[in-house]
């Protein structure tokens, strides 16, 4: 008899997890830099200390997280429109492959209080993911979206409205759900760490702050 041997499915597991994001203070706290605040989050949940890196173009930081998996972590300071630039120079550094990179980014075609893992995928008109994947010459990379929603008035809206939303602040109420996604976020990565990104979509992918509150 013989049998069919399938070959060992590979895990996905990140090496390099990049926040994107604008710098100077007058864009902190707003829509366009949750993939910031992300990263600021795990730093400060794995302790790992970040500071400007010019070799690299960003904030960058390494170290280990609370479970024991090396990791680095990346804010690239280029602003948004050349984040790649920044995420090539870690890779290329590091010789990292792209499917070892993490990218956490704002979406606004995703709802408020949801958060959405892929293992590859287009920009999605998201200037950031343009650049990093022309840069690393692939889509084939994990990346996490954060979903910022859009305000009922943008149907059909003009380009300087939707620039004038990602670019402002979460209101007080909108902070408290980004609160508990970034929680999630942050459980989502740790376990993509040890189990692979594929085992975080499946559980983490549905999960949106509207439907706990129900």
């Amino acid at each position: 008899m013989i049998m069919e041997v399938t070959p060992a499915k590979i895990l996905i597991v990140p090496q390099l997890i990049v926040g994107l994001g604008n710098p100077e203070t007058k864009y902190e706290q707003t829509r366009h830099n949750i993939g910031f605040e992300a990263i600021d989050a795990l730093a400060k949940a794995w302790r790992i200390p970040i500071s400007e890196n010019r070799k690299f173009k960003g904030k960058f930081g390494e170290g280990v997280t609370s479970s024991g998996e090396k990791i680095r972590l990346l804010k690239p300071l280029t602003y948004m429109n050349l984040s790649g630039q920044a995420i090539r120079a870690v890779v290329d550094w590091y010789k990292l492959p792209p499917t070892s990179v993490l990218v956490i980014y704002d979406d606004m075609d995703l709802p408020l209080g949801r958060l959405r893992l892929r293992l590859s995928g287009s920009a999605g008109g998201h200037n950031g993911m343009r650049s990093t994947i022309s840069h690393l010459g692939t889509q084939n990379f994990p990346r996490l979206r954060i979903g910022i929603g859009k305000p009922k008035s943008m149907a059909g809206t003009i380009e300087r409205e939707t620039v004038s939303y990602v670019l402002g602040k979460f209101s007080s109420p909108e902070m408290q759900i980004m609160e508990q996604v970034l929680k999630w976020a942050g459980e989502a990565i740790d376990l993509s760490l040890h189990q692979g990104v594929e085992k975080a979509m499946s559980l983490y992918n549905n999960r949106s702050f509207v439907d706990s509150t129900e």
